[in-house]
């Protein structure tokens, strides 16, 4: 059965006769490119007039490219915004370091001439932390016995008097400080000589010279310093300076507020005086206990 098309599309030169009249064209058409150049304007032509379409038809891989770079560039700048942070964090610690040890190295160097002055075998302390106590003033040091620490020891440091050793242990040592309401000094004043006893002030951080005569030669900025009266503070260390003198007019007592140079809040570092334990003065005996009402014996 004959499966040519019907009479009426049979019109025109064969298929095979048009393949070979475009391909003999082609063929003319590069020989004359290639000798003549007349086609360049021709194809500048088609360039310009196809190039829009060419960007269109590029902006999804252009799209793919930049978001992909976009994501890299992110991750690169939170690593090494991670990576500085983490630098600077090192380097903040060890700024905040070397300023802790420059301060001690402070501290120690004072205490060192404190030493000097004083002339008394001494050990360098820490203070660990300061004792709850609602009605005292304590705070704890790393000295104990194993370090010739005993009650009754003074403590100073660079400034001057911090309080007295009244409990020990083995690696340790409970400070009372001069502020401490229950503490007493023997004090004078420097510049008039006058004698007195120092009490922890009626507020925190506060000393107070009571029972004073009324004629005392007392002036504010007036430094006060140990008296050496009591055999355990070497005499002429600082204690602190007159804030106030109060002379009451209905009395013939008077007294004065005295603001302590030494202190823990100062310092971390304190200087125990090692006096021999036979030297000390002994601690106050506490008051025995009343028996009860009728108790037998």
């Amino acid at each position: 059965m004959e499966q040519s098309p019907p009479p009426f599309f049979r019109q025109g030169p064969s298929a095979h006769a048009r393949l070979a009249f475009f391909a003999l064209l082609a063929i003319a058409l590069l020989v004359i490119d290639s000798r003549m150049a007349l086609l360049s304007t021709l194809r500048q032509g088609v360039g310009t007039v196809l190039y829009p379409l060419q960007r269109v038809l590029l902006l999804p891989r252009d799209f793919v490219a930049t978001g992909s770079q976009y994501t890299t560039e992110v991750s690169r700048l939170r690593a090494e915004n991670a990576e500085l942070r983490q630098i600077e964090a090192v380097n903040a610690r060890a700024l905040l370091q070397n300023e802790q040890l420059a301060s001690e190295n402070t501290q120690l160097r004072k205490l060192l001439e404190m030493r000097e002055q004083v002339r008394i075998k001494s050990t360098v302390a820490q203070v660990l932390y300061e004792t709850r106590d609602s009605f005292g003033r304590k705070v704890v040091i790393d000295k104990g016995l194993l370090n010739e620490v005993f009650p009754g020891q003074p403590v100073i440091d660079a400034r001057g008097v911090v309080g007295q050793v009244v409990r020990v242990t083995q690696y340790s040592a409970e400070v009372q400080l001069v502020t401490d309401p229950t503490a007493m000094l023997p004090v004078e004043v420097q510049r008039s000589g006058q004698r007195s006893v120092a009490y922890g002030g009626p507020g925190p951080g506060e000393i107070e010279l009571r029972f004073l005569p009324g004629n005392s030669d007392i002036k504010e900025g007036d430094l006060i310093v140990t008296s050496g009266l009591d055999r355990i503070y070497p005499a002429g260390l600082p204690v602190g300076k007159v804030r106030r003198f109060d002379r009451s007019a209905s009395s013939s007592f008077a007294s004065a507020l005295v603001d302590p140079l030494g202190g823990v809040e100062r310092s971390r570092l304190v200087l125990v005086l090692l006096l021999e334990r036979q030297a000390l003065p002994p601690p106050p005996e506490e008051p025995a206990a009343k028996p009860r009402r009728g108790s037998k014996g």
